[in-house]
């Protein structure tokens, strides 16, 4: 188990080097950090004197290296629109993204599960079969036509709920929340419903496949044959035996939901990390563009390195192999 452990360790390690390069280079190669933070009216000496402060004259391995270990105590510098500490306006921003991302969550295991078991006790059946094609048309629809959508159904036509921003927020110490406010709790609806619905249908798919092989095991059989009921048959035993692939599923796609919720969040102006990122990129202020590569993607491997330990410690086979 600990050569497992060192082993998985040791890949998240080396793809975060990897990722860390990566945002290296956009320092490095996409912009001159000295005519971004000087004005106009500055010489010769003063871009010297700061290339000098910034330590841009020494040599690429050099200034790789302290980016890395930079990058590790959560230092990105300043960015260079806001003058501000890169973490700073990330950590000012996380909240929202994570608050989004949790209620998106949420609504996928709350929706696609029981749509999930519906479709495959249905199956055959006209209403499971339309399920099963509703569900094709949600994996294909990009995010930002849903997000377009619902703003138009629901905040444009019938006006119930609000189309863009936070709502009023609530201060708990450095944490901001909408969800202790009316305004708050109505503007969360429709992102969360846009974000999650892509989500919704993988789950949805994944337990009707795993529905359909549970109910024709031998167990099932058994039970059925000793009078269990129906409805305890579905929920009690069989969807038991259906929830490990979807936890592993969901913790997956955690990570991939933070990548991806910049454009839900650009669509409603939601004030998170994915917005931070795209006006990043509309301002070329590539330390917080370098920040955001660094953070989503720790979340995405340090998210996938647990649920490898995870799978470990309940099949020891993985550890054989």
């Amino acid at each position: 188990m600990l050569a497992f452990l060192i082993k998985r360790i040791g890949n998240a390690v080396l793809v975060m080097l990897t990722v860390a390069f990566f945002a290296f280079l956009i320092f490095r190669f996409l912009g001159d950090p000295v005519e971004m933070m000087v004005n106009e009216s500055a010489t010769q000496v003063d871009r010297d004197e700061l290339r000098g402060r910034l330590g841009l004259n020494d040599g690429f391995l050099v200034q790789y290296v302290r980016f890395v270990a930079n990058a590790a105590q959560g230092e990105f510098g300043l960015s260079w629109r806001n003058q501000q500490s890169v973490l700073g306006l990330i950590a000012e921003r996380f909240p929202a993204t994570f608050e989004l991302v949790i209620i998106a969550t949420i609504l996928s295991l709350a929706i696609g599960i029981p749509l999930g078991v519906f479709t495959a006790i249905g199956r055959g059946k006209w209403w499971a079969e339309s399920l099963q094609f509703s569900s094709i048309i949600g994996v294909s629809l990009p995010s930002f036509l849903v997000g377009i959508l619902l703003i138009l159904i629901f905040s444009v036509t019938l006006g119930w709920l609000p189309g863009y921003g936070r709502g009023d927020v609530v201060r708990i110490g450095w944490w901001s929340t909408g969800l202790l406010t009316p305004s708050g709790r109505a503007a969360v609806i429709l992102p969360s419903l846009s974000l999650s619905l892509f989500q919704i249908t993988l789950v949805m798919r994944l337990v009707r496949a795993e529905m359909l092989e549970t109910l024709r095991a031998d167990f099932i059989k058994f039970a059925r044959a000793r009078g269990v009921r129906r409805r305890a048959l579905w929920f009690r035993h069989a969807l038991k035996n259906c929830l490990m692939p979807v936890v592993t599923l969901t913790a997956m796609q955690v990570g991939n939901l933070i990548a991806f919720a910049l454009v839900t969040e650009t669509v409603f102006q939601w004030p998170g990390m994915g917005m931070l990122f795209m006006q990043a990129v509309t301002f070329v202020d590539i330390p917080v563009m370098a920040a955001y590569l660094c953070i989503v993607s720790f979340i995405f491997v340090t998210l996938n390195t647990f649920v490898d330990i995870a799978y470990a410690v309940i099949d020891p086979r993985l550890r054989a192999a």
